[in-house]
C-alpha cells in the first residue's frame, strides 16, 4: 500500500515537471518565433541611446567679414528626480530658485515628477552654470547646447533678426535665410550599461552638417554710425520712431538700416513687438515734399519745363478746386529750380497741371513706389500709389507734393538713387553672398537693375538742382563739411484717425546723396512725430549731414582711391 502511493507520487510529480518542461519548451518557442523582434527592440532600448546631433548654425558676416550672429556652447540643466530623495528636494529646490531665478512651483512641479529626466532650464548663463556646479546639486546635471549670440547687441537689430531656443529663426534674416543657416542634424546610438549611463562609445552615427553663413552688405561701422546719429536725433526730439537707410546708390547694397525704437538681439523674449517692427521696409506714411524729386524728374525728361522757366507761386496761398494750397514761406516768382530749392508746394503743383496726372502717376511707378522692390527681408510692404482714375478733383495739389501716396523708407531711398545713379532703379539687398565653413562660396547676389526711369541727362540735371537745395534752399542744414551733397527735405502732416490730417504730428525726413558729383552713398532719414520742431531741414537734414560726412571720410581712409569697394561688387552707370 505504501509502495503503490509512492509510486503515483513520484509519477504525478515527473508528470508535473513533464508538463513544466513542455510549456517552458512552448513558451520558448512562442518567444523565439512570436515575441523576438518585440523583446530585442526592448534590449536595443535599454542597451543604446539615441541622441540627436545638433548642427553649428551659420555666422552671419557684416560686408567686411565681421561676425554679427554666432554660437556659442552653454550649459543646459536637468534633473533626475528618482535619484533625489524625498527630503532633499525642497531644500534642492530652494538652491535652483536663487541660481537659476525660477518659479518655485515650476521647479517643485518637474523635481515631484517620476521620471528619470525632466528639463529644468535650457541654455543657461555662464555664470549661472558656475555657481549651479559649485553647489554639486544631487541628480542635478548638465549638458552641452549651442545658443546663438549677437556680440553687437543693438546694432543692426531689425536686419539680422532673431534665433529661437531651439536655433531655429524667427525673424529677420535669421528667418529669411534659416533654410541656409540652420544646418541638418545627426544622429548617434551611444552603448548604455546596466545602470543606463552613457558609454563612450558609439554604435552608429551620422554627424551633423552646419549651417551656411550668411555675407551681408551690411558695414557694421557705417551701421554704427548711422545707429549712432539717429538715437541722438530720436532722442533729442521726442520722437515716436524712427528709420535711416545708406545705400550704395550703383548696386542697391544696403550699407546701413537702422529703426528706432530698437531692442537688444540677445534678450528679444523681453523686447515689445513694437520694437521689432523693421519699420524702413514696412511702415507706410505720405512722404510730403521729397517726393518733388518725382516731379521734378518728370517734368524735365519730358521737355515739358527747363530750369529756368518761372512760375508765379500766389505769395503763399492756391486754390485747387475746393483746396487752398500753401507754402511754409510765401513766394512770389520762382525759377523752377528755385521751386524746388525752396520747396514751394504752389509751384510744384503748378508745374504738375502742365504734366496732368497720368505723366505724374507713370513716373511715380517708374521710381518704384505703389509696389515691392523685392529686398531680401521680411515684411516689405508695396505702398499706397492710386491710378488717376480714383484722384479728385484737389489730387493734382497733393499726389506730386506726397500726400495721397504711402510709401516706405527703402522706397525712397530707391527713388534717391535713381537721380545719384544716372537714372536707374536698382533693386535693393542685404545678403550679399552664402558660403560654407570653408569660405567656399555656394550663392551670391549681384546688382540687379529693375528698370530705366530717366535718361542719365535728366539725372544729371536734376542732381544740380538738388544740390541747390542743400546749397541755397531748405536743405542747408545738410551740407557736409569737405563734400558736395545734394538732397530734398520733407515734413507730413500725418493722417488722424478721422481722415483729417493732424496739426501737431509730423514726419520729418531727409532724402539726399553724396558728393553730389560722383554719388557714393544714398541716405534716407525718417523722424516720425518729432517734437517741439518738426521740419524736415532741421530735423532731418543734421542726421544726413553727421552721417554722409563721417561715413564718407571712413570709405576714403579704408577703400582704395576714396571709393566703395563692395567685395568686388561692380558697380552699375
Amino acid at each position: 500500500m505504501y509502495i503503490s502511493n509512492y509510486r503515483r507520487k513520484a509519477d504525478a510529480v515527473f508528470l508535473f515537471f513533464i508538463a513544466f518542461l513542455f510549456f517552458c519548451v512552448a513558451r520558448l518557442f512562442f518567444i523565439q518565433f512570436f515575441k523576438a523582434s518585440f523583446l530585442k527592440n526592448i534590449a536595443r532600448r535599454q542597451q543604446s541611446l539615441f541622441v540627436e546631433l545638433e548642427p553649428r548654425r551659420g555666422t552671419i558676416y557684416d560686408a567686411n567679414r565681421k561676425p554679427q550672429a554666432v554660437n556659442i556652447a552653454v550649459d543646459s540643466v536637468y534633473a533626475n528626480p528618482s535619484e533625489i530623495k524625498y527630503s532633499e528636494k525642497e531644500k534642492i529646490i530652494a538652491r535652483l530658485c536663487d541660481v537659476l531665478e525660477m518659479d518655485y512651483a515650476f521647479l517643485k512641479d518637474r523635481l515631484y515628477r517620476k521620471k528619470s529626466f525632466v528639463w529644468l532650464a535650457r541654455k543657461i548663463a555662464p555664470q549661472q552654470s558656475q555657481e549651479l556646479k559649485k553647489l554639486n546639486l544631487k541628480g542635478i546635471y548638465f549638458i552641452k547646447e549651442s545658443k546663438r549670440c549677437y556680440p553687437n547687441m543693438y546694432l543692426a537689430a531689425s536686419v539680422l533678426g532673431f534665433a529661437g531656443l531651439d536655433n531655429l529663426g524667427l525673424e529677420g534674416l535669421e528667418l529669411t535665410r534659416d533654410r541656409y543657416l540652420k544646418g541638418e542634424s545627426g544622429w548617434a546610438l551611444f552603448l548604455r550599461d546596466a545602470r543606463q549611463k552613457r558609454l563612450g562609445l558609439w554604435e552608429k552615427m551620422i554627424s551633423p552638417r552646419d549651417g551656411y553663413d550668411l555675407v551681408l552688405t551690411i558695414d557694421e561701422v557705417i551701421q554704427y554710425i548711422a545707429e549712432r546719429e539717429l538715437d541722438k536725433a530720436y532722442n533729442a526730439y521726442h520722437a515716436r520712431g524712427a528709420s535711416i537707410i545708406v545705400m550704395d546708390p550703383h548696386t542697391g547694397a544696403i550699407l546701413a538700416m537702422a529703426n528706432r525704437p530698437t531692442f537688444d538681439l540677445n534678450e528679444y523674449d523681453r523686447a515689445a513687438k513694437d520694437r521689432m517692427r523693421n519699420r524702413s521696409i514696412c511702415d507706410l506714411f505720405e512722404p510730403g515734399s521729397v517726393f518733388k524729386i518725382v516731379t521734378a524728374s518728370a517734368a524735365l525728361e519730358e521737355n515739358k519745363v527747363s530750369e529756368e522757366d518761372k512760375f508765379f507761386c500766389e505769395n503763399g496761398s492756391y486754390k485747387v478746386a475746393t483746396h487752398t494750397l500753401h507754402d511754409h514761406t510765401p513766394h512770389g516768382w520762382l525759377t523752377f529750380s528755385e521751386v524746388i530749392e525752396q520747396s514751394s508746394n504752389i509751384g510744384t503743383t503748378k508745374v504738375a497741371q502742365i504734366l496732368g496726372p497720368d505723366i505724374v502717376y507713370r513716373y511715380a511707378k517708374l521710381f518704384g513706389f505703389g509696389v515691392k522692390l523685392g529686398i531680401d527681408l521680411p515684411g516689405e510692404i508695396s505702398g499706397s500709389l492710386k491710378e488717376p482714375r480714383y484722384w479728385s478733383k484737389v489730387s493734382i495739389g497733393a499726389v506730386p507734393i506726397g500726400h495721397e501716396v504711402g510709401v516706405t523708407a527703402l522706397q525712397l531711398a530707391a527713388a534717391i538713387s535713381v537721380i545719384a545713379n544716372g537714372g536707374q532703379l536698382m533693386r535693393p539687398y542685404v545678403v550679399q553672398a552664402v558660403q560654407d565653413k570653408q569660405g567656399q562660396l555656394l550663392k551670391k547676389n549681384s546688382p540687379l537693375m529693375l528698370r530705366k526711369v530717366i535718361s542719365v541727362e535728366t539725372a544729371a540735371r536734376v542732381r544740380k538742382i538738388l544740390t541747390g537745395v542743400v546749397e541755397n534752399g531748405t536743405g542747408k542744414s545738410a551740407r557736409v563739411v569737405g563734400f558736395s551733397a545734394a538732397g530734398k527735405t520733407g515734413t507730413a502732416q500725418k493722417v488722424e484717425p478721422n481722415g483729417a490730417y493732424s496739426h501737431d504730428k509730423f514726419i520729418a525726413s531727409f532724402i539726399g546723396f553724396a558728393p553730389a558729383e560722383d554719388p557714393l552713398i544714398s541716405i534716407v532719414v525718417i523722424i516720425d512725430e518729432p517734437r517741439p520742431y518738426y521740419f524736415g531741414g532741421v530735423v532731418a537734414a543734421p542726421v544726413f549731414k553727421n552721417v554722409a560726412g563721417d561715413v564718407l571720410r571712413y570709405i576714403r581712409a579704408t577703400s582704395p582711391g576714396g571709393t566703395l569697394a563692395l567685395n568686388e561688387t561692380s558697380r552699375t552707370d
